[in-house]
């Protein structure tokens, strides 16, 4: 804040002495000394926060995460979506200015025109270096996790205010004169400096086998110094110390757990998230494939102790079904989540997945599927999604949005897959061009589309071709750092029904098919010497304790199995090669003795 203006330190008469000047100067700049030394001021850090409105708790936002200029912020019912997020950079040599950035498009939030007027627009612009684009924090309160300010233009001196106080959602964001009216006021929850600011090292995912004491000392920086500690989530049988952050005990129960540590000091706090997996010092369980005798398009997760698995119902009706063991999977019984009535979406119900996603209604389940009108018209497929009332993948579940193209919904789309990369939400499927494109969509938030679908490989190869030039089933696989995309090519009617995979450049734009680069060859198909045939629609899913990677995938065991329901689910265990790409191997035969997933409890 700047400080505030004094009156001159002298008169300003032209037949006053020299003498009487210079003894009249020398009162104020001992005063000033004396008055006016500052205090040491905290060193500002870069921070991303949503910034919460004082008067109705509506969160600023770029609307839609539109990336042009000109466009007016606004302020819109809080959700998790990155249109909701800053990013706030120091002004070299301040402690109190920033340029803000929007966390969608990079750019700058900007008074429009550098206006000094009321009601001046708040916008976004390409980021340059004048004062138009320079924010001042004005402490409001600064307080444990309450932390409020001013936010004001350098420019103008005045505040980002919602268009006349108002506290409605989707009004848009002008100056006005700075107050400490609620409405001038916004909460930024992430706002941090180096001496306030408290960091909690995250230890990484922890594995501990079953009825073994483990020990593990948590560390943390910043802050007053002194902490209390506080951990929730943590497995069954271990505490935490609250003055030394040491978690210890020995842990009874096997499954996977969500840790998050908390360090409080002088009022602030701060936190991290990490996995911890009790296995059960390994698996002596066996299973056999088949999982599922009718399961094609399968989709498996291990979620808090159970396996579940949803497959295509060619009707309807959306069905899981749940165990705690691979072998206690093939003989669980089918429920019923949800019973299709959309008129878009009434039956024909394909391609089922299941994704835990922090969305604008907090941490829930969102279920994408492929359905059509009734009766079945090929043409009337389209992909729709399902949100649950909390964090049971069972459901309930409540119909949320026809997952449409906002500009080219003029064919069906299938197989929707979802693909988190670089905070940004996508999604996967394939449609009809001539052929079957496997494609990509932004998401803005888990139902709904921010762009048009992108092309992101087309099949041409020879292995690609067999009864149809299709590229569909897109599914993600992520490990240390890389992230792939297999699908599935040729047409599910073939025996040569087969996986292909598409590998990341880690840099490019996600949605360039040039930032992919697709394997010569494929990576998964068909073996004659095991009876195993047209395996494709693929998933991927850890192992209870966390240190296994498998594959789910349907297949026949003949050559003349078809694209229907007598497609069975199967699963493996995958392994990684030394260049750090996925190996699928060879798919097994049914019948097979194969050794449960690890962590599995004995059975």
């Amino acid at each position: 804040m700047a400080a505030p203006r004094r009156a001159r330190p002298y008169p300003e008469d032209a037949n006053m002495t020299r003498s009487r000047l210079l003894s009249l100067l020398t009162v104020p700049v001992i005063v000033a000394a004396t008055l006016f030394v500052p205090q040491p001021a905290a060193a500002i850090v870069t921070f991303s926060t949503t910034a919460v409105n004082a008067n109705g708790g509506n969160c600023a936002a770029l609307p839609n995460g539109d990336t042009a200029n000109l466009v007016q912020l606004t302020q819109q019912v809080c959700n998790s979506a990155t249109y909701q997020r800053f990013t706030f950079t120091p002004v070299s040599g301040t402690t109190d200015t920033y340029t803000i950035a929007t966390s969608t498009s990079g750019k700058c939030v900007d008074v429009n025109g550098a206006s000094t007027a009321d009601n001046a627009t708040i916008i976004q612009w390409p980021c340059h270096s004048n004062p138009n684009q320079r924010w001042r924090l004005t402490p409001v309160t600064v307080s444990g996790t309450d932390k409020t300010f001013n936010v004001v233009s350098v420019g103008s001196g005045k505040c980002v205010v919602p268009s006349g106080g108002s506290s409605a959602a989707n009004t848009g964001l002008v100056q006005l004169p700075c107050s400490t009216a609620t409405s001038r006021v916004w909460r930024l929850p992430s706002y941090v400096t180096d001496s306030t600011g408290v960091t909690v090292t995250n230890p990484g995912s922890r594995s501990t086998a079953v009825n073994t004491a483990t020990s593990l000392a948590l560390q943390a920086s910043g802050g007053s110094g002194g902490y209390t500690w506080t951990a929730s989530g943590l497995p069954a049988g271990l505490s935490i110390n609250g003055s030394t952050g040491v978690i210890s005990g020995t842990p009874s129960t096997v499954a996977s757990y969500t840790v998050t540590a908390t360090a409080t000091s002088g009022g602030v706090s701060g936190s991290t998230t990490f996995s911890w997996t009790i296995t059960s010092g390994g698996s002596t369980n066996t299973f056999t494939n088949p999982i599922k005798a009718q399961g094609p398009d399968p989709w498996l997760q291990y979620y808090n102790g159970y396996y579940y698995l949803a497959t295509t119902t060619w009707n309807r009706t959306i069905t899981m079904r749940r165990a705690t063991t691979m072998r206690g999977l093939a003989t669980a019984t089918d429920q019923v989540l949800f019973n299709l009535t959309n008129p878009n979406g009434a039956g024909t119900m394909w391609a089922p997945e299941f994704h835990l996603l922090n969305g604008p209604n907090g941490l829930r389940w969102y279920f994408y599927y492929t359905a059509g009108q009734e009766p079945y018209n090929l043409g009337t497929q389209r992909i729709h999604v399902l949100e649950s009332a909390g964090t049971d993948p069972m459901g309930p579940y409540s119909f949320k949005a026809d997952l449409l193209d906002p500009t080219a919904n003029n064919t069906w789309e299938l197989d929707p897959g979802i693909l988190q990369l670089n905070g940004q939400l996508y999604l996967l499927g394939t449609f009809y061009n001539g052929s079957q494109p496997l494609f990509i969509r932004p998401l803005s938030n888990p139902w709904t589309a921010s762009g048009t679908r992108r092309i992101l490989t087309t099949p041409t190869l020879s292995w690609e071709t067999v009864g149809g030039a299709v590229a569909e089933g897109g599914e993600v696989l992520q490990r240390n750092g890389k992230t792939f995309i297999i699908y599935s090519a040729s047409h599910c009617s073939t025996p040569d029904y087969k996986l292909g995979m598409l590998t990341y450049n880690g840099t490019g734009d996600p949605l360039l098919s040039s930032s992919w680069t697709k394997s010569p060859n494929p990576v998964f198909q068909r073996s004659n010497a095991n009876g195993v045939y047209g395996p494709g629609h693929n998933g991927f899913f850890k192992s209870p304790d966390g240190t296994e990677d498998w594959i789910v995938y349907h297949a026949n065991s003949s050559t003349s199995g078809g694209c229907d329901m007598n497609r069975s689910t199967r699963v493996q265990k995958i392994t990684w090669n030394a260049d750090g790409t996925p190996n699928l191997g060879v798919p097994v035969a049914t019948g097979v003795t194969l050794t449960a997933p690890s962590g599995e409890p004995v059975s």
